[in-house]
């Protein structure tokens, strides 16, 4: 039987998602006098950072293109975040502009649908800490859940649910250490997978990685100058110097393995969701053959591994760095225009915040964190015009 609600709670706004998205949203409202909510599933703010990273990361970008608004960062803090930096840096956000009592943790969204009649959004949610249903309205309704929602498994790989090791997801994944001495296969070219390669061969791991894409590796410096080119450039333009810049730097990356698409970074960036992979290492260890880089899988017969290319290697752990996914659709309901079918924004840069009947999405349209503090600086700038004319025709 269903379970009637227990509790109904109102607001103007509503946000779903507690990470710098939505922490971003509420922090521009607030100073606004706007009143807000914000929930999410994990008992804690930003858990993604929190809870699901390897212990190494760092951000991959300049402070200053990874700060929220209203909140810089300090002058002494690195150009280079760390993961606990940043996570202090969000714990600072959240007590400086006094998020605390906006938050509704360890609350699962079931259902968000638009009330015509009373021309409101209903929220459902789980409180997984008592089991009762509850039930929001709002005004207006902000998705600020993230690209990283939940993670992806591979399909399709034959014996892959009989391998004899251990398998884990990258979310999972802490440290090389853990690994010390084993024969560990890193399934996922991205960013991930290449970073915790990296980190599994200095821990004194013997790693391979699977490479079934093809990718675009790029050096921090040489992708700053590309996020600097693209402002004053035509794309072509600047791909092609970035491209000149990475031929210097690595040399031809597909004697190795790693083959470049035929379109640049940068335009991949834009019109794809293709990221350019930012080196930590990894390439001088997959140069030195340090880290061997295989072809898609074959299939999997116990421990033994077998390739595309033919070749078997046995190994004792399998860490798969195959990404993530959003779940928005499975509880966003009355939506055919904001957001599309992958959980992503459906319309175009620069007008992909904002939806219909008071529908708003932060940080869906693969911008990183840069993109967030954009999107809440126009989302609450949007709903404080709004709410100022709607007193104006009272008046």
């Amino acid at each position: 039987m269903e379970q009637s609600p227990a509790t109904t709670f109102s607001t103007t706004v509503l946000i779903i998602g507690a990470g710098p998205s939505g922490l971003a949203v509420a922090a521009c409202l607030t100073t606004k006098h706007i009143p807000v909510l914000i929930l999410d599933r994990d008992d804690s703010t930003a858990p993604l950072w929190r809870y699901r990273t390897y212990d190494r990361l760092h951000l991959h970008l300049p402070k200053q293109y990874c700060q929220l608004p209203l909140l810089p960062y300090p002058p002494s803090s690195p150009t280079f975040l760390p993961c606990a930096d940043f996570i202090r840096y969000l714990d600072d956000y959240v007590a400086t502009f006094g998020l605390a009592k906006h938050l509704k943790l360890s609350r699962r969204v079931d259902s968000a649908k638009f009330d015509w009649a009373a021309a409101r959004w209903r929220v459902s949610a789980a409180n997984l800490e008592s089991g009762e249903v509850e039930e929001y309205e709002a005004r207006f309704l902000v998705v600020a859940t993230g690209e990283n929602d939940e993670p992806v498994l591979p399909v399709g790989i034959i014996g892959l649910d009989q391998f004899k090791g251990e398998t884990v997801h990258c979310q999972q994944y802490r440290t090389g250490k853990a690994y010390e001495g084993l024969d560990v296969l890193v399934v996922g070219s991205g960013n991930s997978g290449m970073e915790v390669a990296c980190d599994l061969a200095e821990n004194g791991a013997r790693c391979a990685i699977v490479v079934r894409s093809q990718l675009h590796l790029v050096t921090k410096e040489i992708w700053i100058i590309a996020l600097a080119l693209m402002k004053v450039l035509p794309i072509k333009w600047a791909d092609s110097i970035v491209l000149f810049l990475c031929y210097l730097c690595f040399g031809n990356t597909s004697k190795y393995g790693l083959h470049r698409p035929r379109k640049g970074p940068i335009y991949l960036k834009i019109n794809s969701p293709t990221y350019p992979v930012v080196d930590a290492g990894t390439f001088s260890k997959i140069k030195s053959r340090e880290i061997e880089v295989f072809p898609e899988i074959s299939m999997i017969d116990g421990k033994n591994v077998i390739f595309k290319n033919g070749k078997l290697r046995s190994f004792d752990a399998i860490i798969l760095a195959t990404g993530y996914r959003s779940a928005i659709k499975r509880w966003l309901k009355d939506d055919d225009y904001l957001i599309g079918d992958d959980g992503l924004a459906k319309q175009k840069f620069p007008k992909h915040w904002k939806g219909n009947n008071g529908l708003y999405c932060a940080g869906l349209v693969r911008r990183g964190l840069y993109g967030s503090a954009e999107d809440a600086t126009s989302i609450a700038n949007d709903i404080s015009l709004l709410l100022k004319n709607e007193k104006l025709k009272i008046a």
